[in-house]
C-alpha cells in the first residue's frame, strides 16, 4: 500500500512538471483532444449517456457497504 502511494505521488509530480512548460495553446489543444475523445465514446455508447456526477443513492436498510463493514453474526446454539 505504501509503495502504491509513493508511486502515485511521484507520477502526479511528473504530470504536474510536464504541464509547466506548456503554453496556453498547447493546453487548449489537449483539452480539445480530450473533448473529442469523450464525444467519440458517447457516440459509441449510443443511447447510454455518460454521467460525470454520481447518481443519488437510494437509502436501503441493508446496503452492501454496511453489511460488509459489520462483523458476521455467530449462529445461535440450538436449545
Amino acid at each position: 500500500m505504501l509503495l502504491r502511494l509513493a508511486y502515485l505521488g511521484v507520477s502526479n509530480a511528473f504530470a504536474m512538471l510536464r504541464l509547466l512548460p506548456m503554453t496556453d495553446r498547447d493546453k487548449d489543444a489537449e483539452i480539445l483532444t480530450l473533448r473529442h475523445q469523450i464525444t467519440v465514446l458517447e457516440r459509441q455508447l449510443g443511447k447510454d449517456k455518460v454521467r460525470f456526477t454520481p447518481a443519488p443513492l437510494k437509502p436501503t436498510h441493508g446496503s452492501d457497504a454496511t453489511q460488509a463493514a459489520r462483523p458476521p453474526v455467530p449462529p445461535r446454539p440450538n436449545p
